[in-house]
């Protein structure tokens, strides 16, 4: 089919479908923003799999089955985004947990902070997000190799700055232990 018949006949389907369609999602969903979303999905699902509508009537039915599926993945969307929600509030409790004073330690905070850009965004990218060197190397844009040195040099130079502060490295790390213990 060419371009203009193309264009001519998802002019036809929509023309003679969009306000059914419309009532359809419209009934199914709670407001008119998530029945424009899924109108305008069902839609563009229409426009990419062109060749798969079948003739006459029948292109109602396929776009109802294309409406239904919009609307039941965008209620699954909805629930792991509930669910994620849960989840980032209860880690958020727990950072909050361990912002108090006397959780961390003084020092600490003030030490990261003299680090250079660079260096606090390593360390946060293995601390804080949990990322391996191969992960690191890939985010940062360079070799594993040089991922590792640069960790390397990123907690040498926090280490310094934390004796510095006057801070024990040792009862650091047997805080960040007994922290992910649930002990403190």
């Amino acid at each position: 089919m060419t371009p203009p018949d193309r264009k001519r006949r998802f002019e036809v389907i929509y023309v003679a479908n969009y306000a059914d369609i419309l009532a359809y999602v419209r009934r199914r969903t709670d407001s008119p923003d998530d029945a424009a979303d899924a109108l305008a999905e069902t839609f563009t699902t229409a426009w990419r799999r062109l060749d798969d509508i079948p003739e006459g009537r029948d292109a109602r039915l396929w776009l109802f089955g294309v409406a239904r599926r919009v609307l039941a993945n965008g209620r699954r969307a909805e629930s792991r985004r509930g669910e994620l929600v849960e989840r980032l509030g209860r880690e958020l409790a727990a950072w909050a947990e361990l912002d108090r004073p006397g959780v961390v330690l003084p020092g600490v905070r003030e030490a990261f902070a003299r680090l250079s850009p660079d260096d606090r965004e390593i360390l946060a990218l293995v601390g804080w997000e949990g990322l391996g060197s191969d992960e690191v190397a890939t985010v940062l844009g360079c070799s594993r190799g040089a991922a590792r040195l640069r960790l390397h040099r990123a907690r040498k130079r926090l280490a310094r700055e934390l004796r510095a502060a006057g801070v024990d490295v040792a009862a650091i790390g047997l805080r960040a232990m007994e922290l992910a213990k649930g002990a403190i």
